[in-house]
């Protein structure tokens, strides 16, 4: 009751002061990005004011367990609020993605044209030319009608965000590769339909052989390959629970190179920079030679491939399922030792218990022990910069009065829906 009553006062506090200054409603002209900082600010200063011992109502102050359940509470509606305001930010800026998307594809058609102008000084301008800035106008255009019909999915770069909302690496690669052959096959139609002379037709026909291009497919075969295959053990390991997701407020460049997380993953910035190097090196093959698919040495194509494989390795290692170890009795300063009894914390300690991207205060909040039939949520226990609890290894949590004593069986529900093993305690009265 005294936690109920201090947390209706809260929010009578809360809605006199919601217009005041810093307003953060939807209704406020500062847009969604201005919204989600405040909130994101006013979050982080409520939970610094109580990890300092601050903001408590004296309707709490007196019991310890009441404030920590008032505190978690009132935490848990913060990031509730800072979620939902970031889930409107990453709409906005995905809606708005496309027209950037456009900006840069044309530009890269503008830089092209710049490019073969200069270098057209003093040697003239060829067929092979114009056959390459046509080719580079019909892929711009192409994707500028795709990115039109998936304009609130980013445009052009929907097909490479994942479904977790990141950018997918694997689908980045061979969305690459996919467009550096497309525009090689677009320049030698372009020369073939230019060339006059019968040899000449003969000699673009053949710069499409195998022989001259097998690198090349060889490359997109296993890139394009590597894709469908992530894409499908990302999906069995998910609903198998050896991997845990969760959904990211918005996709970003980094996720090419990093982990859920966003610490650095070796397995994807090893795919990216050599994958970049074979395409920046088949571009300029093609430059050198505009009357064959650009032949890839094979020993770049080895390189890519085994590139491609380490990659795959990483996915199927990556993740983990949560585990519990061991489930003992929490003990403060000067308590004396004793068995488990409804009302005390207890502590349990395993792995695996926060998901990668899962740091923040909303996806904490969702985490869930199941103690017999009774399901308790892990308290939010804030420190300053961030929280002692829940963490990957520990979780203290109390047990409630409704729990029977006897033999219980104790489980974690993660965040990301996931459930670890059950670890059998003895509760007593």
């Amino acid at each position: 009751m005294a936690v109920q009553e201090a947390r209706q006062g809260a929010r009578a506090g809360a809605r006199g002061a919601a217009h005041g200054g810093g307003c953060t409603c939807g209704d406020c002209p500062h847009g969604a990005r201005e919204g989600h900082r405040r909130a994101v600010a006013e979050f982080l200063l409520k939970r610094d004011e109580f990890a300092a011992g601050q903001g408590l109502p004296a309707a709490v102050a007196h019991s310890a367990s009441a404030s920590r359940q008032w505190v978690s509470e009132e935490l848990t509606q913060s990031a509730e609020a800072v979620a939902e305001r970031g889930r409107a930010e990453g709409d906005v800026w995905l809606a708005r993605l496309w027209q950037r998307t456009l900006c840069v594809l044309w530009a890269a058609v503008v830089l092209l044209l710049l490019v073969e102008s200069l270098t057209a000084i003093g040697a003239g301008w060829t067929s092979a030319r114009t056959a390459g800035l046509l080719a580079a106008l019909l892929v711009a255009g192409a994707l500028t009608g795709a990115s039109w019909f998936h304009r609130a999915r980013g445009g052009a770069l929907a097909p490479v965000i994942g479904e977790d909302n990141r950018m997918s690496t694997s689908r980045t690669v061979a969305a690459a590769w996919v467009l550096l052959v497309a525009y090689a096959v677009l320049v030698l139609a372009g020369r073939l339909a230019a060339a006059s002379d019968h040899a000449e037709r003969d000699a673009l026909i053949s710069g499409l052989e195998l022989a001259r291009g097998a690198g090349m497919v060889t490359v997109l075969a296993v890139v394009c390959g590597i894709a469908v295959l992530v894409r499908r053990v990302v999906g069995l390991r998910i609903h198998a629970q050896r991997l845990q997701k969760v959904r990211a407020l918005r996709p970003r460049a980094a996720d090419l190179l990093t982990d859920d997380s966003g610490r650095g993953a070796f397995a994807d910035i090893q795919y990216v920079v050599i994958s970049a190097v074979a395409l920046l090196f088949a571009a300029v093959r093609l430059a050198r030679r505009p009357d064959q698919l650009p032949d890839l040495p094979w020993g770049l194509t080895v390189l890519v491939l085994v590139s491609a494989l380490t990659y795959l390795a990483g996915k199927y290692a990556e993740g983990g399922r949560p585990v519990i170890l061991s489930v003992v009795r929490a003990r403060e300063a000067g308590d004396l030792d004793g068995p488990i009894r409804t009302g005390d914390d207890i502590e349990i300690r395993g792995a695996c218990f926060v998901p990668p991207g899962a740091q923040t205060a909303d996806h904490l909040s969702r985490m869930v022990v199941r103690i017999g039939a009774v399901d308790v949520h892990v308290p939010l226990i804030p420190v300053t910069g961030g929280f002692s609890n829940p963490s990957d290894t520990v979780l203290t949590v109390p047990v409630p009065a409704d729990v029977e004593p006897g033999c219980v069986q104790v489980q974690v529900i993660t965040a990301a829906g996931v459930a670890t093993n059950r670890c059998e305690v003895e509760v007593t009265d």
